[in-house]
């Protein structure tokens, strides 16, 4: 497997690692990642936050920041809060709407 496609399923892996302290369900399949983009060992993360005033949200950039800063091709990474397009509940995953009950 080329280094590229390892970086991003090994980020990937991460993400699902990270989890909203309130919602048992990973910010991955919760729908809040929007891009992630990697070059040269950067890696820059837009994401949402399930409501704009979140008291999680430093807790989840951190976590986010630790957790895919750990793998050993990253040299930086940058998390973007982003608010457009706003976040709604058809943003989660299949699996995220059935633990939570939508389904």
């Amino acid at each position: 497997m080329n280094e590229f496609l390892q970086q991003e399923e090994e980020g990937l892996r991460m993400l699902k690692t990270v989890f909203d302290p309130e919602i048992p369900v990973n910010v991955y399949d919760l729908g809040l990642i929007y891009k992630i983009d990697l070059q040269d060992g950067i890696c820059t993360i837009d994401m949402t936050l399930t409501a704009p005033n979140c008291p999680a949200a430093d807790f989840l950039v951190e976590d986010i920041r630790q957790k895919v800063g750990s793998i050993e091709s990253i040299k930086d990474v940058q998390v973007n809060l982003v608010f457009e397009p706003e976040w709604t509940k058809d943003m989660m995953s299949d699996e995220a709407k059935l633990e939570l009950g939508f389904m």
